[in-house]
């Protein structure tokens, strides 16, 4: 359910870093609008750096605001927080063979024109940007009802 959610978020036009966390707008409470401007700047490899890749990073913002910690010297709850963040990585690498944007993406290194490309039919035939949003709400789906302790 939350997969097709992010999907069609993204193909409303939605960076991957939005269109995952505005999957889970429900759990989290965030409002819309503001859950939408808090992740626009991760979409494209964090604005279009190609670094990690967005739906990755909606992944670790939903899973923050859900199960995050918040004093900064619960030093268990920071290291259980991290063991949790890393084990979402590693299922999204397991699936996808990588976690950074350009290499899911097959691009060369290095930062890429700021300028994102328009949301043509072409663009989404030649970009798995679609299904790595999916994939990466279904790994959240799974993780919160495998844990389904949140605030």
């Amino acid at each position: 359910m939350r997969r097709e959610k992010a999907m069609a978020l993204f193909e409303e036009g939605y960076n991957c870093a939005q269109a995952v966390f505005l999957a889970f707008s429900d759990l989290h409470g965030m409002d819309e609008r503001m859950a939408a401007a808090l992740s626009s700047s991760f979409g494209g490899g964090m604005g279009r750096l190609r670094e990690v890749c967005g739906a990755v990073s909606g992944m670790f913002m939903t899973i923050g605001i859900l199960y995050g910690y918040e004093d900064p010297k619960a030093r268990e709850e920071k290291t259980a927080h991290y063991a949790r963040v890393q084990e979402l990585a590693a299922a999204f690498q397991q699936k996808n063979g990588s976690i950074i944007c350009r290499e899911l993406l097959g691009l060369s290194a290095g930062k890429d024109d700021p300028t994102p490309e328009a949301r043509t039919a072409e663009y989404y035939k030649k970009r798995p940007c679609k299904e790595l949003v999916g994939d990466a709400a279904e790994i959240v789906e799974r993780y919160i009802e495998e844990h389904p302790t949140v605030r």
